[in-house]
């Protein structure tokens, strides 16, 4: 199926970093609210600051978000300390490409990881990178409904 990601993971912790190393993979793509911060949060996680400063010694990373809120976006922008794409209209590919173009990344040594696979997954696959799904950084404390869309949205990719 067209929107079955490469991996599909408990949450960005659970990426098997050298694993990607070892296939070629040297930018990491990724979404930001519920994949790499809370949602509307604006700010990282501790634990999620020094994950992403870990990874960040062997891999290009950046946020490509859908986010389009100023307020919001200089809020990211202000506590980021790495690239940021926002208004990316996810899965459209052209602000990706764009950016993909501008820093010289090749999609065979990309891996586009997000929470939606609607979104994320979709935008990954059209750029033709590795995809990776994971669930929400803050999985065991979202409310029932966002619980319930999340399942729903997953049964797209069992097969």
């Amino acid at each position: 199926m067209f929107l079955k990601p490469d991996y599909n993971l408990e949450n960005i912790f659970a990426i098997p970093l050298e694993e990607l190393k070892a296939k070629g993979i040297k930018n990491i793509l990724f979404d930001l609210d519920s994949t790499v911060m809370a949602s509307k949060s604006g700010c990282y996680f501790d634990t999620t600051r020094q994950w992403l400063s870990d990874v960040r010694k062997d891999f290009f990373i950046a946020i490509v978000s859908n986010n389009d809120k100023t307020s919001y976006i200089e809020k990211v922008k202000a506590c980021t300390d790495f690239p940021c794409v926002f208004s990316a209209h996810k899965p459209d590919i052209k602000v990706a490409t764009e950016f993909m173009q501008q820093n010289g990344l090749k999609a065979s040594e990309t891996a586009f990881v997000g929470d939606r696979p609607l979104t994320d997954i979709w935008c990954g696959k059209r750029l033709g990178c590795m995809t990776i799904l994971v669930d929400s950084i803050t999985a065991k404390t979202e409310n029932l409904p966002t619980r319930f869309v999340r399942k729903l949205e997953r049964i797209t990719i069992r097969k």
